[in-house]
C-alpha cells in the first residue's frame, strides 16, 4: 500500500492505494492526530498521482465528478449505501432517510448513518452531501465545520 500527505484548502489529508486504486482517504485535522501507517505502507505518491490531480482539480472547482479506481471493502449493505451515495449530484444534499429510501430499504436510517460514517473514502464517495432529515448538518468525520466548508465549497462552483 502506498501512500502521501494531501493539502486541501481545508485541511490535511492521508490518501493510500495500491495498484493504482485508492483505497482510503483520511482527514487529518491537526499534525498532532496524523495517525501512523503500518510498517508495511510506503510514503511514495507517484503511484496516487491521478488521486491528486483530480483532488486538486475538485478543490479548484474544476472537478465535479471522480473517475478514479476505487476499492470501497465493506459490508454489502455498506458497498449499497456508498454505491447510493455516489449518485449524489455535486452541490446537492440528501437526507439520511431519502438515502434509506434510495437503496429500498425505508426504515434503515440510522444504518445508513453508521455505513456512511464508515466510509473509507469521504469527499470521493461525498459523505459530506448527507444531512438530517430537518436539513441540519449532523456527523462527519471530519468534522461539521469541514462538511460546511465542502458543501459551501460545492455550492460556489455549480
Amino acid at each position: 500500500m502506498y501512500y502521501t500527505y494531501f493539502q486541501s484548502p481545508f485541511c490535511k489529508l492521508l490518501i493510500a492505494g495500491e495498484d493504482g486504486i485508492l483505497k482510503q482517504i483520511d482527514f487529518l485535522s491537526s499534525e498532532n492526530s496524523v495517525p501512523i501507517p503500518p510498517p508495511d505502507w510506503h510514503l511514495d505518491d507517484s503511484p496516487l498521482k491521478d488521486a491528486i490531480h483530480q483532488l486538486e482539480a475538485y478543490f479548484s472547482g474544476e472537478l465535479k465528478q471522480f473517475s478514479l479506481e476505487i476499492a470501497l471493502e465493506g459490508t454489502p449493505f455498506q458497498c449499497l449505501v456508498w454505491s447510493a451515495l455516489q449518485k449524489t449530484a455535486y452541490g446537492s444534499t440528501i437526507s439520511y432517510g431519502e438515502l434509506a429510501r434510495l437503496i429500498g430499504n425505508p426504515k434503515a436510517c440510522r444504518a445508513v448513518g453508521t455505513a456512511n460514517a464508515r466510509n473509507p473514502l469521504p469527499i470521493i464517495v461525498p459523505c459530506h452531501r448527507v444531512i438530517g432529515s430537518n436539513g441540519k448538518l449532523v456527523g462527519f468525520g471530519g468534522g461539521l465545520e469541514l462538511k460546511q466548508a465542502l458543501l459551501d465549497h460545492e455550492r460556489r462552483h455549480c
